[in-house]
């Protein structure tokens, strides 16, 4: 159960740090690394605020303002000096390491003696004590169906139409008398604060802020959007938001499964593993629905 448990929890924490990943590369067609950097960012934040002696919950829109900063700065590079995506996101991603080493102080903060937002007389006093084991679990889920349904509405408003036809026309953006530059400014602005956010979880979640905790983030999130995607595909009624949260579940249960026949040190080769696959065989389904379609 507890193995199930632990699944669920990093599944749902990575789950936020998808639906950012989704805005970037399913709506707006951006490959933003600025991941790697913003992910960290939102847990130094917590480190700096939390060893301070701020309210843990006040940790939460701090670290989304981080990451809303950050993906501003990516936008401008690209949209205002001219910088392609790609390299808009790599120079914003090491930027962000030494942002991150001065806002915690250094590269390892550990959280273990503080009040966090799993952790606190709150929390403790509001919770019966059999939920306590299943506290953790309850908090993430809570704040996960949050961002989905706030994001899900959000989508749905004029400013997020515009967003989606970025990525799919931008062409008709101009059409509208509507700055390009701007929306994929936005975008990238509110991708990078989910993802932040999720980095302010995760921080709290494992009680530790640790520097190199961003590296491989970009990966597991997209392949938890194509994994989610690809699954609920033909599945009208599911959302693609409530897709890409159940395909980060599904990633991360399969990197613990493989986990439990290798060593620890084999993590990143299983990920980039699993990763591979998941193109290759997203790929192929592209191909066949193709064909389909020609014939």
């Amino acid at each position: 159960m507890s193995f199930a448990v632990s699944i669920l929890e990093q599944g749902l924490i990575y789950g936020i740090l998808a639906l950012g990943i989704y805005i970037t590369y399913k709506i707006l067609d951006f490959p933003d690394l600025t991941v790697d950097g913003s992910f960290p960012l939102g847990a130094a934040v917590t480190a700096l605020m939390i060893t301070k002696g701020a309210n843990p919950y006040l940790t939460l829109p701090a670290a989304f303002a981080a990451g809303v900063a950050a993906g501003i700065c990516t936008g401008l590079i690209h949209v205002k000096c001219k910088v392609r995506d790609l390299l808009s996101g790599i120079i914003m991603m090491t930027a962000l390491w030494t942002i991150n080493l001065r806002v915690a102080g250094t590269a390892n903060v550990p959280l273990f003696s503080q009040k966090t937002i799993f952790k606190n007389d709150t929390l403790d006093k509001l919770l019966p004590s059999g939920f306590s084991a299943y506290s953790t679990l309850l908090i993430i889920l809570i704040i996960a169906l949050i961002v989905k349904i706030i994001l899900d509405l959000y989508l749905n408003t004029k400013s997020g139409y515009l967003l989606r036809a970025v990525g799919d026309n931008d062409k008709l953006v101009t059409a509208m008398a509507k700055d390009e530059g701007n929306v994929k400014i936005l975008g990238l602005a509110i991708a990078n604060g989910l993802c932040s956010l999720a980095g302010c979880i995760f921080c709290q979640e494992e009680r530790v802020f640790e520097i190199s905790s961003g590296t491989g983030a970009m990966v597991i999130g997209l392949a938890s959007v194509i994994i989610g995607t690809s699954i609920f595909k033909k599945i009208s009624f599911v959302k693609t938001t409530t897709a890409v949260l159940i395909g980060s579940i599904i990633y991360k249960a399969c990197v613990a499964i493989a986990l439990k026949n290798f060593e620890p040190q084999d993590m990143k080769l299983i990920t980039a593993v699993l990763f591979l696959v998941i193109l290759v065989l997203s790929m192929e389904r592209k191909k066949k629905v193709k064909k389909n379609a020609g014939a």
